[in-house]
């Protein structure tokens, strides 16, 4: 790859940058070079414009090379400008957490309404990774007492620099989830949420390149997929108050079965919900009992 060249404008290092991802089979180069070469300038995207007749010194090309040489090796765009945006609020992000996405905004949106009616609702959210579920939650319901669990020390680090972050009063665990559940009293949450692994372990190496840079252990969810709603639900469940609710983020066509689950452990009004390409992602249940 050849580098930028110097004495150039904002503008023409953008198009430069766009070229160069495109020439390497990029998916959305135009918008993955407006991040990079925002993120060197350090400013937002949205303000970029106003930097393309200025020149661009050697210092800001270099930076530019440096980010399009980790992109074109198939690194996540998240993972090398070092943060991401969901729901509107700024995430620290990098080797060793999830990546935020889209899709999660779903479960989120079904645990606040699960939650409207309640007051100071206490919410624990499992495998909370960079923590965008629990701190969306805190900010929208200042009111709620919100647990974050993550068991990755990697990604903890980023889930108490998120919560910092964003000013959230959440209570941040480092644990296992299926160890920590023994140590809580029954009855002691009205809401439990969780992304948690469910893509199958064989389906793994076949995900695409950027994927294959996020941690396997955020991934994994078994060889079946289901590993860890089988578990949540069957160790989990006797920690809602009776009248609480659980809320899942799911992968597609997993719906029916996770509905099967809880259905067996004895939760009603279960529904999922889906994204804005009709995929249901989210799937939420009442305890009555």
């Amino acid at each position: 790859m050849t580098a930028p060249t110097s004495s150039q404008t904002v503008l023409a290092l953008l198009r430069r940058a766009e070229s160069i991802l495109s020439e390497n089979d990029i998916d959305n180069p135009s918008a993955d070079a407006r991040e990079i070469t925002a993120a060197a300038l350090g400013c937002p995207p949205s303000a970029l414009r106003l930097h393309y007749e200025e020149e661009a010194p050697d210092s800001i090309s270099s930076e530019v090379h440096r980010m399009l040489s980790l992109r074109i090796k198939g690194e996540p765009i998240q993972y090398i400008i070092g943060s991401w945006s969901f729901m509107g609020r700024d995430y620290k992000v990098g080797a060793g957490v999830l990546i935020p996405r889209d899709d999660t905004e779903v479960v989120v949106n079904e645990a606040l309404r699960l939650i409207r009616d309640l007051q100071s609702p206490r919410v624990i959210d499992l495998c909370s990774g960079s923590g965008v579920i629990a701190v969306t939650i805190k900010k929208e319901r200042p009111d709620a007492r919100v647990c974050a669990v993550e068991k990755s020390p990697e990604a903890c680090a980023y889930l108490r620099l998120n919560t910092a972050r964003n000013s959230a009063d959440i209570t941040v665990c480092e644990r296992d989830i299926f160890d920590l559940y023994r140590e809580l009293d029954d009855n002691t949450f009205d809401l439990i949420v969780s992304n948690p692994p469910y893509i199958r372990s064989s389906e793994i190496a076949t995900l695409q390149k950027e994927v294959q840079f996020e941690p396997r252990m955020a991934l994994d969810g078994g060889e079946s997929g289901f590993d860890f709603y089988e578990k949540i639900i069957d160790l989990w469940t006797t920690k809602l108050a009776p009248g609480g609710f659980i809320a899942f983020e799911i992968g597609e066509d997993q719906f029916d079965r996770i509905a099967a689950l809880l259905k067996a452990h004895s939760y009603t009004e279960i529904k999922g919900y889906p994204d804005i390409q009709g995929v249901t992602r989210a799937v939420t249940a009442h305890r009555n009992i």
